[in-house]
C-alpha cells in the first residue's frame, strides 16, 4: 500500500481494509528509519491512524493543520509527498524531525516546542474569518503539552471568541471505561443535531412563560443537567469555555476518526476532539516503554538496544553530583519541568523523593516556583534545556535575578544539540542571561569543572547560571589542572611555549569558555605546529558574569592577537565582551577574531558536521 502513496489524495481513494493495511506498513517504515536515523518514534507510532484519517477527510492543500511540538509528523511527511525524503530524517540537508514550511505547503506552521499550536491555528481562523475564506483549521495537542500555561490561554480565548476550528486532543495516558466512552460519542452526535439545539431552545421558551414557576423551574433543570454532565462526562471544562467536546474516540480505529472529524465539520464555535491513542502502538519495545522511545538514537529493532553505547555525559554527572550535594544540605531540592530523565534527575528522586518536584510542561511555573522556594530558605536546583529556558526569561528576570534569590539555573543542551535543528539548538541563552543584573554566569571546561562550579553555585547565595553542553567531553584533551572556582576568576590551561634563540615572537591569546576550552588547546597546537614564530596562551573564561577584566586586559595587552571562541551566538556574547574591554581599556595595536555561531538561526545536522560549517577557525 505504502508503494502507492504520494500524497493525500491517493489516500482518500482507500477503503478501511486498505487504509488498516497502510497504516501497518507505515509503522514498520517509521520504525526501519528511525533505527537507522535516531528521531522520535513512540509519538509518531501512536498517531498512525489519526494521521490517516485526518488526510482522509481534510485537504491540507487548502486547510491549516498545527501539530503541537511537532515531533509525531513523521506520517504527516510520508502522506504530503515526502516518503522517499523521509530517509533523509534529521540528516545534515535532509528532511527536518519537526514542520518545515520551507518543505510542503501541507506545512503551515513550523513547530517545534510545546504548547503552542492551538494559539497559532487560532490566529489563522481569525485571519481566515476577515478575510472570508472557507477552510477548516486544527490543532493536534498532546495531553501532556495541555500543562503548558500557553495552551490554556489559548484555550481560554479560543472557548471565547467562538471562532469555528477543531482542537484534536491526543491523550495517551488517559485510560476511560467503555461503557463511560460510549456514552460520550453519543452525546456527541446529539449535541451536533439542530434538532437538539433547537428542541432545547423551545422547551425553555415554554417553561419560561408559565407563571410563577417558570423562570425557577428553568434554573432547578439547569442545574439538575449540569450536574449529571458534570458526573457522566469527565471533560465539562472545555464544555464550561466555549467549545463542543466530541469524544473519546479511539485513536487507532480509522473508521471511528473518520466519522468524529466529519461531525467536527458539521459544528459551528471550536469544537474539542478527545482521541485515546498509545504510545509506541504496534512496536511492543516501545509501547512498555515509551519515555525510552520517545526521542532516540539509532537502535537495534529486534532488541531496542542502542547501536551507539551511551558513556558519560554532562547530564549524568551533573546528576550525580547533586545527589552527592544533596547528601551534604537538606536545603537541596531539585525542579524538572517534565524533563527528568533528559535532564539526569532520575537518580535524585529516587533517593529524595519529597525533594524532587516535576511540574510538567510548564518553565515559566518552574522558575517562579523555585523563587518561591529560595524565599521559604531552600536551594532549588533547576536544570532546563537551553532553548526551553527562552521560554520563563521574564521569571527568570522579575522573579529570581530582581530578588536576588538564591536559585540555580542549570541549562543543560547549550550550544549545539545537533538534529532537532532551529528550534532546539542552545546558542542564544549566553547572549540572553548577560542582559539580566545579579546573575552569576558560569560554563564549565570538562566534568570536574561542572562538579566544582555546582559545588560553588549551591554555596554562592546568589542566583547563578550554569551552562554546560549535550554529550561528554572532548575525547583528545584531558585537563590535569583545576584552579579553584572563585567568582569572577579565569583560569590559564596553557602557557606560552618558550622558544631560545629566537628574536621575533608573535604571541597570541585564546580566550575560550565552556567544551570550546578543549577547542582552543587544539587550535594553539595546530597555530603552534604551523607556524614556529606564533606562540600561544589558552584562558579558560570561566565566568560571562562577573567577567575578570582585570587579569583578561592584562594578557590582552601582552598579546598581538586576540581569539575568542564561544558555542553561543557572537552577539553579546564572550566575543563582545573581548571588544568592549579592548575599547574600555584603549587597547591599541591588537588583531581580534572572534569565533561563534552567526546571527541566524542554525539547521539540523550532526553537532560535529555543524561546527565545522559554522565555527571556521
Amino acid at each position: 500500500m505504502l508503494e502507492k502513496i504520494n500524497s493525500s489524495e491517493d489516500v482518500k481513494k482507500l477503503n478501511y481494509e486498505e487504509k488498516n493495511k497502510l497504516a501497518e506498513e507505515i509503522r514498520k517504515y517509521i520504525l526501519e528509519i528511525v533505527s537507522n536515523n535516531g528521531g522520535h518514534l513512540a509519538s509518531n507510532l501512536g498517531v498512525v491512524e489519526l494521521t490517516i484519517a485526518l488526510h482522509s477527510i481534510f485537504d491540507f492543500n487548502k486547510d491549516k493543520i498545527v501539530w503541537d511540538v511537532g515531533h509525531q509528523t513523521y506520517i504527516h511527511k510520508i502522506l504530503t509527498g515526502r516518503k522517499e525524503k523521509l530517509k533523509t530524517l534529521r540528516k545534515l540537508n535532509g528532511i527536518a524531525g519537526f514542520p518545515k514550511t520551507n518543505e510542503s505547503k501541507a506545512d503551515c506552521f513550523n513547530t517545534g516546542h510545546s504548547s503552542t499550536s492551538i494559539s497559532a491555528a487560532l490566529g489563522m481562523a481569525r485571519a481566515r474569518d476577515l478575510k472570508k475564506e472557507n477552510h477548516s483549521v486544527l490543532a493536534v495537542i498532546g495531553d501532556g503539552a495541555l500543562t503548558g500555561g500557553m495552551a490554556l490561554e489559548a484555550l481560554n480565548d479560543t472557548g471565547y471568541s467562538k471562532c469555528k476550528m477543531t482542537v484534536i486532543l491526543n491523550d495517551n495516558e488517559m485510560s476511560i471505561s467503555p461503557n463511560i466512552g460510549g456514552l460520550n460519542k453519543f452525546l456527541s452526535r446529539l449535541r451536533t443535531k439542530k434538532l437538539y439545539t433547537k428542541s432545547n431552545n423551545t422547551m425553555k421558551k415554554i417553561i419560561n412563560k408559565i407563571p410563577l414557576i417558570g423562570k425557577p423551574t428553568i434554573r432547578i433543570i439547569q442545574r439538575i443537567k449540569t450536574s449529571i454532565k458534570q458526573l457522566i462526562i469527565p471533560k465539562m471544562f472545555f464544555e464550561e469555555i466555549g467549545f463542543t467536546y466530541l469524544g473519546p474516540v479511539d485513536g487507532h480505529n480509522i473508521k471511528e476518526l473518520e466519522n468524529i472529524l466529519n461531525l467536527s465539520k458539521q459544528v459551528e464555535g471550536p469544537v474539542l476532539i478527545h482521541v485515546l491513542t498509545k504510545k509506541g502502538k504496534g512496536y511492543k519495545i516501545a509501547e512498555e516503554n515509551p519515555d525510552k522511545y520517545h526521542a532516540t538514537g539509532p537502535f537495534d529493532i529486534q532488541t531496542g538496544k542502542a547501536k551507539k553505547v551511551k558513556g558519560e555525559d554532562y547530564s549524568k554527572i551533573f546528576g550525580e553530583k547533586i545527589v552527592e550535594l544533596a547528601k551534604k544540605n537538606d536545603k537541596i531540592v531539585t525542579i524538572t519541568a517534565s524533563m527528568k530523565d533528559g535532564t539526569g534527575l532520575t537518580k535524585f528522586q529516587k533517593e529524595f523523593p519529597t525533594r524532587f518536584f516535576d511540574i510538567g510542561i510548564a518553565e515559566q511555573h518552574a522558575i517562579t516556583l523555585a523563587a518561591g522556594m529560595a524565599k521559604g530558605g531552600l536551594i532549588p536546583v533547576v536544570p532546563i534545556y537551553s532553548s526551553f529556558y527562552q521560554r520563563c526569561y521574564d521569571q527568570v528576570i522579575h522573579d529570581i535575578a530582581m530578588q536576588d534569590l538564591p536559585v540555580v539555573l542549570c541549562v543543560d543542551r547549550a550550544g549545539i544539540v545537533g538534529a532537532d535543528g532551529e528550534t532546539h539548538q542552545g546558542i542564544l541563552d549566553m547572549a540572553f542571561f548577560r542582559l539580566v543584573p545579579n546573575l552569576t554566569i558560569m560554563a564549565p571546561k570538562d566534568f570536574k569543572e561542572l562538579e566544582d562550579m555546582l559545588e560553588f553555585a549551591v554555596n554562592l547565595k546568589k542566583p547563578v547560571v550554569i551552562r554546560y553542553p549535550r554529550g561528554g567531553e572532548d575525547k583528545e584533551i584531558k585537563f590535569e589542572k583545576h584552579d579553584e572556582i572563585k567568582i569572577g576568576q579565569a583560569e590559564i590551561v596553557k602557557e606560552y611555549s618558550s622558544e631560545k634563540n629566537q628574536k621575533e615572537i608573535n604571541k597570541t591569546l585564546i580566550i575560550a569558555i565552556g567544551k570550546m576550552v578543549a577547542y582552543g588547546i587544539k587550535m594553539a597546537n595546530k597555530i603552534e605546529k604551523e607556524d614556529k614564530k606564533t606562540k600561544v596562551k589558552v584562558v579558560n573564561a570561566r565566568f560571562i558574569k562577573p567577567f575578570d577584566n582585570k587579569k583578561i586586559t592584562k594578557l590582552i595587552k601582552e598579546a598581538n592577537e586576540v581569539i575568542t571562541i564561544e558555542d553561543g551566538t557572537n552577539i553579546n556574547g564572550l566575543g563582545t565582551i573581548i571588544k568592549e574591554l579592548i575599547v574600555e581599556e584603549e587597547i591599541k595595536n591588537i588583531k581580534l577574531k572572534t569565533i561563534a555561531y552567526p546571527d541566524e538561526f542554525i539547521p539540523h545536522g550532526s553537532v560535529e558536521e555543524l561546527e565545522q560549517i559554522y565555527l571556521k577557525s
